[in-house]
């Protein structure tokens, strides 16, 4: 088994912008194999949540939204940033009521990735919403504009392999959706 990697000792840590969403951080570390000072820009960011929901006929409720950092249309699941004071739980159910007007029982959470930990120390938690239903219409708010559309489950790894799913966040969502265990082995 290979040695550890040693951590970095944080020497200094400013805010250089406060994004509201996210705040830009300049971090100033010591290397522990040389010594030596080094900068390194991070985003600190809440906690995310994603929700792969799915109707009781077996179709994922997406997004569609515009997406600035992209210029683009994307078709995504629904989620968003976890609000102080709740659970990641209760931002799942949250986000999918707000932006699909679908809700279920209850969130079963399927797993967690690091966003990207170059430059994120959050997490992204994906969480399954079995039998979905449309119970309100959407609550978009501010500058956010859903529109709702139902896909078969089959069809998902095709809209990924064509570019139409591109997300890496909803991919890993997808893919934990795809390793849980089936309900009949438990």
């Amino acid at each position: 088994m290979p040695e550890p990697v040693p951590s970095w000792e944080l020497l200094d840590r400013h805010t250089l912008q406060d994004c509201r969403i996210f705040r830009l951080q300049e971090d100033r570390a010591r290397s522990p194999r040389s010594g030596e000072d080094h900068t390194f820009f991070t985003l600190d960011a809440p906690d995310w949540v994603n929700v792969v929901a799915v109707t009781p006929a077996g179709q994922a409720v997406m997004v569609r939204q515009f997406r600035h950092g992209s210029r683009r249309t994307t078709l995504e699941i629904p989620g968003g940033m976890v609000d102080p004071g709740e659970s990641a739980a209760e931002a799942a159910q949250r986000e999918l009521l707000e932006e699909t007007g679908y809700a279920a029982r209850e969130v079963t959470q399927l797993g967690t990735v690091n966003p990207n930990p170059a430059l994120f120390a959050n997490r992204c938690t994906t969480w399954l919403a079995a039998d979905a239903e449309r119970v309100a219409p959407i609550r978009n708010e501010g500058a956010e504009e859903t529109q709702v559309e139902l896909v078969p489950l089959d069809e998902i790894p095709t809209r990924m392999h064509t570019g139409e799913v591109d997300h890496a966040l909803v991919i890993a969502a997808f893919h934990w959706h795809a390793l849980r265990p089936s309900p009949r082995s438990a």
